[in-house]
Order: structure tokens, then C-alpha cells, then sequence
């Protein structure tokens, strides 16, 4: 189940309207328990779009509130639930409020950007008593649960280490820099806003928590120093209307794919958002390429790295144990051409698969025996299944839908979770300003 007792739903309010809240709006107006009563979103043409959205789905129009107007919307639309899409570093300014007024809350990953937001909120929890739910969904996903599983039988006996290696193109984690989340202050830079998925499931499968955090981090490949010095740099601000990233396979045209123009292009004249910027811009703020070295407190360590301009798309995780090792590797992408799209919308958050997906294998080798490949089904789009998994579990099943009984649905993620998670990140992004050992003790975290 999720963090709380029933399933979410209800009246629902929807936070943002960026491409994230598509999902949640689908899978909420699908459920005829739930309905959307209301929009927060401060740029009316993107609110405009998801009402439109609303009625093609078959649901009527919703009132749309600015984000001043946030408790007075709560209120007049007698809101159950909260859905939280915006901007990473702007959720506690909407978990605190709906948390004291009673409602229940679900929030994107990660939870919030920094720690006195996260203490913040955490102290809310506390004074109120109700909980809130942090939207891991690659906990859904039936690869990551055969894993978890097979660790918490035992097959590999007590894990004492894990390796784990993430990788994101050339065109996904490029993607990272054009937008908000290319500054900290916005995202909390890639530790926290793509790495938080990974240490939540590395806290999940291991059933532990972080004590101890070291990590190396630089831009190396995207900003205009490197662009220039590796030879991929083009002069433009941002892609639209620009000649000179005509061409340049690192730019994102707009006006390519109807939704990004929807709610991106024609949406910038409200708040002067560019959705496109280039990727080799002098002003980038966060980094590219990033080693860990993480401690549990079961005793277990982690490598991590990540890589954001690598020509696949996937990632490798390690178990060794005092009985074996378990090795996790998913292809999403095997490659990419500068003649597939460069993004669509249904791409940009896992809704659709990637071009020229691959496999995954889970390989079991106990000590002294040989290796076998556990039987797995994999899932290209939707986060590998997750979402829609997710949803079943978070929201109920959808009519004739059975009840989703996997691992994940037995630990829903809650602030506790996000904290954790969100730990790590800071941890490092701390670790790489300093040189030093970070320790979770010292963000005092009221958990």
C-alpha cells in the first residue's frame, strides 16, 4: 500500500503542469473514485493545455488557481488529495500547507531540493501526524522487485557490497541541461533529482539506510568550456529560431512534437521559460559526472557513477553477498543516431520507450555453483512498467484491474523514504565542494 492506510484519490488537486502531471491526471480521471477538481499552475496557456487534456480524457474543465491562491483552492474545491508535479525546489512550499490542512499528499520525487526543506517538512509530519507519499516508481518496476526479492530470501546471503552504474545519453541526459534543472538551486543538481531514484532503491533492496558519503563530481562534457574543448559546441542561446542549431544534434526543436510545443513553446510567452536551451551554455550549474562512495549502517558499501553523455542508456547494479553475487544490467537504449527524434513528448519522462531498446538480465551465482539467469519479463516505456504499477497501487486498481500485490506494494515510500534518499544527494553534492566524509548524522533530520 501507500504511506498511509487507503488508497489516494478522491478530489484531487494537480501541482504543475508540466509533462510529469499527464500521467497523474490519465490515471486519476480513469478511476471513477477519483476525479481532478482543481489545477495549480501559474502559467495559464500550460494550464489551458491540461484542461483540454482533461476533456479529450472525457472529464470537465477545472477551475485553475495561481500559487498564492494554494489555500484557498484546497478549501473552495474541498480537496482530499494533493499531486505535486512542479518544481523540484517549490514542493515544500506546497507538502507544508496541504499537510496542516489535513490533506493527503503526493509528491514527485525528490521530496524537496535542500535540508532545511526537508527538516521542514519532516517537522510538519511530526506536528500533524499525517504522512505524505514520495512517487519512487521504479519500485514498481517487476525487475528492481525481482531483486529486491531475491536479496530478501537470502539467496545471496548478508549483501556486503554493491557496485552500481547508471548511464544516460547523449539525448536524456542532455535533456538535463536545457531546462530548470540545470541549476541547484532549481533541481539540487543530478544527485538529487535522477541519482534520488537509485538510493531509494539501494536503501529499499538493502533495507538500510546511509551513515558515511564521499564523492567526486565536475561538469566534464556539457557547458561551454568543455563543449568547446571536445568540439560539440554551437553558438545560440537557446534552439528556437536559431540557424546555428540547425543541424547541431544536441538541440531540441520545439515545434517537432505537439506536445512540447503545447506546453513549452507556447506556453513561454507567460513566464519567458525556455524549454531549449543549449546544452554547451557558459552558465550551467550543475554536474555531468559523478563518483560516490556510500556506507549503510548494515555495514554494506556502495560505488556509484553516473554518467550523463554516454552513447547508451541503461545501467548495471552488483550484489556481492557472503553466499554469492546478483548482477542487474537493463539496456534501454543500445545506441542512438542523429537521425532518431531527439525527444518527443512521450519520452521525456519514460512514457514511451526509448529507440532501439535492449534487455535486461538478472544473473544469480552462488558461491561454488554455476550462474543462472533468473526469468524476468522487462517492460520498455513507462519506466519499465513502473508508472502504471504505481498508480494501481497508490490510486486502486482501474475497473476489472486486479490489486498489484508485488514487493513494492508492501513498502510504499513515504517522507522517511524521500529523506534518505534525498540524503545522499545532498551528502555528495556537500563531499564534492568540500573533499570531505559527510555524514548523515549531521543534517539532523528529524526522523
Amino acid at each position: 500500500m501507500s504511506a498511509n492506510d487507503k488508497p489516494l484519490g478522491g478530489r484531487v488537486a494537480v501541482v504543475g503542469t508540466g509533462s510529469r502531471a499527464a500521467m497523474f491526471i490519465q490515471g486519476i480521471v480513469e478511476r471513477p473514485n477519483s476525479q481532478v477538481v482543481a489545477i495549480c499552475e501559474p502559467n495559464a496557456v500550460r494550464a489551458a493545455y491540461y484542461n483540454k487534456y482533461l476533456k479529450d480524457l472525457g472529464a470537465p474543465e477545472v477551475p485553475v488557481y495561481k500559487p498564492d491562491e494554494f489555500l484557498e483552492m484546497l478549501s473552495k474545491e474541498k480537496v482530499e488529495t494533493v499531486v505535486i508535479t512542479c518544481i523540484d525546489a517549490l514542493h515544500d512550499v506546497y507538502i507544508v500547507p496541504a499537510l496542516e490542512a489535513g490533506v493527503r499528499v503526493l509528491t514527485e520525487k525528490p521530496m524537496t531540493t535542500d535540508i532545511e526543506k526537508c527538516r521542514r517538512i519532516l517537522e510538519t509530519v511530526k506536528k500533524t501526524g499525517r504522512h505524505l507519499t514520495v512517487t519512487f516508481n521504479y519500485r514498481y518496476n517487476p525487475v528492481h522487485e525481482l531483486v529486491k526479492r531475491t536479496i530478501a530470501e537470502g539467496k545471496i546471503g548478508e549483501v556486503l557490497s554493491v557496485h552500481f552504474e547508471w548511464l544516460l545519453d547523449t539525448v536524456h541526459g542532455a535533456d538535463y541541461f536545457r531546462r530548470w534543472h540545470r541549476q541547484k538551486t532549481n533541481s539540487g543538481g543530478l544527485m538529487v533529482h535522477k541519482s534520488g531514484h537509485h538510493f531509494d532503491l539501494v536503501n529499499w533492496w538493502l533495507n538500510a539506510q546511509p551513515v558515511t558519503v564521499a564523492g567526486m563530481g565536475r561538469l566534464a562534457f556539457y557547458g561551454q568550456e568543455n563543449g568547446k574543448k571536445h568540439g560539440w559546441a554551437k553558438d545560440y542561446e537557446r534552439a528556437r529560431g536559431s540557424e546555428n542549431a540547425k543541424g547541431d544534434p544536441f538541440a531540441l526543436d520545439l515545434e517537432s512534437d505537439e506536445t512540447l510545443k503545447s506546453i513549452y513553446a507556447d506556453a513561454e510567452k507567460e513566464d519567458g521559460y525556455h524549454r531549449d536551451q543549449n546544452v554547451f551554455a557558459p552558465d550551467i550549474g550543475i554536474e555531468d559526472d559523478m563518483s560516490l562512495l556510500v556506507r549503510y549502517n548494515t555495514g554494506a558499501t556502495m560505488t556509484y557513477h553516473l554518467t550523463a553523455y554516454s552513447p547508451w542508456e541503461g545501467y548495471r547494479v552488483m550484489f556481492n553477498g557472503s553466499l554469492g553475487r546478483l548482477e542487474l544490467e537493463v539496456v534501454e537504449s543500445q545506441y542512438r543516431e542523429i537521425t532518431d527524434p531527439v525527444l518527443t513528448g512521450g519520452q521525456i519522462h519514460g512514457k514511451a520507450a526509448l529507440p532501439n531498446p535492449g534487455e535486461a538480465t538478472v544473473k544469480l551465482h552462488k558461491l561454488w555453483q554455476k550462474p543462472e539467469y533468473l526469468p524476468m519479463k522487462m517492460e520498455h516505456g513507462s519506466h519499465g512498467g513502473g508508472d502504471r504499477r504505481m498508480l494501481s497501487v497508490l490510486f486502486g486498481p482501474l475497473p476489472g484491474e486486479q490489486v498489484d500485490t508485488g514487493d513494492a506494494s508492501k513498502q510504499g515510500a513515504n517522507e522517511r523514504d524521500g529523506a534518505l534518499a534525498l540524503a545522499v544527494g545532498l551528502l555528495a553534492n556537500e563531499s564534492f565542494k568540500t573533499g570531505k566524509f559527510c555524514h548523515f548524522e549531521d543534517l539532523a533530520f528529524p526522523l
